[in-house]
């Protein structure tokens, strides 16, 4: 009786991981799968039939390929901008003693807890009070999106570097490595995977957001508003073929950083 409740409690924590994962991927399955479907309407959320004229025509409704455009240039951008300021940031505030440092990080936690309508609104009211009422676009989307991005790629790389063993840095200075070639050769390679997770959830907050990108756009338009403007008259299913691409693109990228991590670790 012991073991088979052993091996029923064992088999059940594994089915119930595999059943809450597969939740959690159904509404990516159901978005792959209506990227290849021909609806009988724009208001039609059933699969009708299976085709590829979607994929053959994605820039085909009006603004989606101009909108995708622009979300991906400013979303570069800013994780850009905001991975490296951030890193720095977080290198001064695990390394160094400085006085305010409590405080520093008490703010930088602050646009991570604070409601989007409220920085997005704040952002728009500095922006007008600064002179910049008709020239919201672009531009103003961007440093936006930098300010709200900065704070994961700060909180991300110090979770980074407060694991990091000093006595491997402290080995290398040891052998007679200056602080340039500590920071290259022992440093930076393994902060590495945290610069890059800080600077593919940059990418990620900046792509999707809608609510900050739409307070301060003016009449640019990024594809979170595209998808919900044309939400307004039926969602094209090109909208589902970009979905999928992003999300293949994802897990092309997460699964090539793992099989780097194995490469690396079996060496």
């Amino acid at each position: 009786m012991n073991t088979f409740s052993r091996w029923v409690g064992d088999r059940l924590i594994l089915v119930l991981g595999l059943l809450v994962l597969l939740y959690m991927f159904v509404p990516i399955f159901v978005v792959i799968l209506m990227s290849f479907n021909a609806p009988g309407s724009r208001n039609s959320y059933t699969f009708n039939g299976f085709t590829l004229d979607n994929w053959l025509n994605l820039c085909e409704p009006y603004q989606l390929c101009s909108s995708l455009r622009t979300s991906i240039e400013i979303g570069l951008l800013a994780t850009l901008v905001a991975t490296l300021l951030g890193t720095l940031m977080a290198f001064a505030m695990v390394r160094h003693r400085f006085r305010g440092r409590s405080s520093a990080n008490l703010f930088v936690f602050l646009p991570m807890a604070t409601p989007e309508i409220v920085m997005g609104s704040s952002l728009l009211a500095l922006f007008v009070n600064a002179g910049f009422a008709g020239a919201l676009g672009f531009w103003t989307i961007f440093v936006a999106h930098v300010l709200f991005c900065l704070s994961f790629v700060v909180v991300t790389v110090k979770a980074r570097l407060s694991g990091l063993d000093p006595r491997l840095e402290q080995a290398a200075a040891d052998l007679y490595a200056n602080e340039w070639q500590t920071f290259w050769r022992v440093s930076f390679p393994l902060v590495f995977p945290g610069i890059l997770a800080a600077a593919l959830l940059s990418f990620s907050l900046s792509f999707d957001d809608f609510i900050i990108t739409n307070l301060n756009a003016g009449q640019e338009v990024t594809f979170p508003m595209f998808v919900w403007g044309a939400n307004q008259r039926g969602i094209p299913p090109q909208i589902n073929v970009v979905g999928t691409v992003m999300f293949t693109v994802a897990l092309l990228v997460v699964l090539l950083g793992e099989m780097g991590s194995r490469r690396r670790a079996a060496r």
